[in-house]
């Protein structure tokens, strides 16, 4: 099996690199690559990309992330978000391979407090929410064999995330101030690398399971719990914490104004992934401590 990967220096990307090599040569792109394209800028150069390499599998860990960024520069992140997706798309109907594609529970307006199914209605609060589900849109439309995972509060140890910005404000603060009405499962990428790299071996075999999947770690937080377990964590663990439990304070989303508006309720209902593909996915807090572990 041939894997081509694109976004290969994030988070995901990374992982992924891992997970699928046991399933066969993974060709492994990101916008610098020399040999290849793998800029989403260049529409005609993924596409030619894809033609010269003709993958069995096309697995997309590329994104537009800065979600706050994205609210000034919308055309770019609706060509990276939207456009080359549907590239992607349309390459892998011509090509019949498979893509892997991830998303996004900011598809959602994050209103109620139950886990979003698959099926409830989409209605995103900002730019970045919208070209993702632009790009799953042109996904599904476009006739190609495909396996989309709407995930949410994706971290890893590569590059920055949340538990090491806390980690490092604990350090040096007397006091916290962390959001506590956004609730939702922090997921660790190895974790996302893992199901996928299953559900492609799965898919060989039975190629009616795919569609579009929600994909995160079980059970719920809030950032504010979240700071207090990996603060409360780090301390049992030795390390040198400055800010006292009663200092870490919850206030609401209204407390830090952004640009991009955030869904308070980022819950997803995994039940159809873990059913189709015999899985069971572990609680958000051991993925955590694991990522904890190793920094």
């Amino acid at each position: 099996m041939k894997i081509l990967l694109f976004g290969k220096s994030g988070q995901v990307g990374w992982e992924l690199q891992r997970s699928l090599a046991p399933l066969g040569e993974v060709i492994a792109l990101d916008s610098n690559s020399a040999d290849y394209c793998g800029d989403f800028t260049n529409l005609d150069g993924i596409a030619k990309t894809i033609r010269s390499i003709a993958p069995d599998v096309i697995v997309n860990a590329a994104a537009h992330t800065a979600v706050d960024k994205a609210e000034s520069e919308a055309e770019l992140a609706r060509t990276i978000n939207a456009l080359a997706p549907r590239v992607l798309a349309e390459e892998a109907k011509r090509g019949n391979a498979w893509l892997i594609h991830y998303s996004t529970d900011y598809v959602f307006d994050g209103s109620g407090d139950t886990a979003w199914l698959e099926t409830d209605n989409t209605a995103s609060l900002s730019v970045y929410g919208a070209t993702k589900l632009e790009g799953e849109q042109a996904i599904i439309d476009s006739g190609c064999r495909y396996l989309i995972f709407r995930t949410s509060w994706v971290y890893g140890t590569r590059g920055g995330n949340f538990a090491k910005t806390m980690l490092r404000l604990a350090a040096e603060r007397d006091r916290l101030t962390v959001i506590n009405d956004q609730v939702g499962a922090p997921t660790g990428a190895d974790l996302l690398a893992d199901v996928t790299a299953h559900a492609i071996r799965t898919v060989q075999q039975r190629p009616e399971l795919a569609g579009l999947y929600h994909l995160v770690a079980s059970g719920e937080t809030t950032w504010y719990d979240y700071a207090r377990f990996v603060i409360n964590f780090a301390r049992d663990a030795g390390m040198d914490i400055k800010v006292m439990d009663d200092a870490i304070v919850p206030v609401p989303t209204s407390a830090f104004p952004t640009p991009a508006t955030r869904p308070l309720n980022s819950r997803l209902n995994t039940g159809t992934l873990c059913a189709n593909f015999d899985i069971n996915l572990p609680h958000w807090q051991t993925g955590v401590a694991r990522m904890l572990t190793e920094l």
